[in-house]
């Protein structure tokens, strides 16, 4: 007999915990569909608060967007202007390089020059003014002793002196001497 309390104790023991496990996973059935449901509510809540929210927070982002640019057109204008101005200063002083490289030049392809007139004999401006004033001085010396200086009228009277007549090649005077 013990044996049969003892079976009968594990089948009633065997009835009550499939009665709590039946109850255990009806709780935990509820729980789950309760929890999928606030899930669910959540999830129905967010997207009905974006879309109310969604064109509030698309216009701040617009804004926002609007003033980053506006802030960053300020940077790059005053970056260009800074970049301008550099420019401009380097053109500046290259400009002003170049110029006194010009007159550099200028002035040594001059004093060559000069240097080649006067090893040609052909007199300098310098020279020349000298010659003008002296002759002036001459005329002047000339009036006071009364000769008078050679008016212009009687120097463009004077008879033009021919040219000398031109040599003729000397193909021409070997053909005649062989006539």
């Amino acid at each position: 007999m013990a044996k049969l309390k003892k079976s009968v104790r594990a089948k009633s023991s065997a009835g009550k915990s499939n009665a709590d496990l039946q109850a255990k996973a009806e709780q935990m059935s509820r729980s789950i569909v309760d929890s999928a449901q606030q899930i669910w509510m959540a999830g129905v809540g967010a997207f009905t608060r974006a879309q109310g929210e969604g064109s509030k927070l698309f216009e701040a982002l617009v804004k926002e967007g609007m003033n980053i640019e506006q802030t960053t057109r300020k940077l790059a204008t005053g970056k260009v202007d800074a970049v301008r101005d550099a420019v401009e200063d380097r053109v500046g002083v290259v400009r002003e390089r170049a110029v006194d490289t010009w007159d550099r030049l200028e002035t040594v392809f001059e004093t060559r020059v000069q240097r080649a007139l006067n090893r040609l004999g052909v007199p300098s401006r310098e020279d020349l003014a000298e010659l003008t004033s002296r002759v002036n001085e001459l005329n002047g010396e000339l009036r006071k002793l009364g000769g008078g200086a050679p008016s212009r009228k009687k120097a463009a009277k004077a008879p033009a002196r021919k040219p000398a007549p031109a040599r003729k090649p000397a193909a021409k005077k070997a053909a005649k001497a062989g006539s």
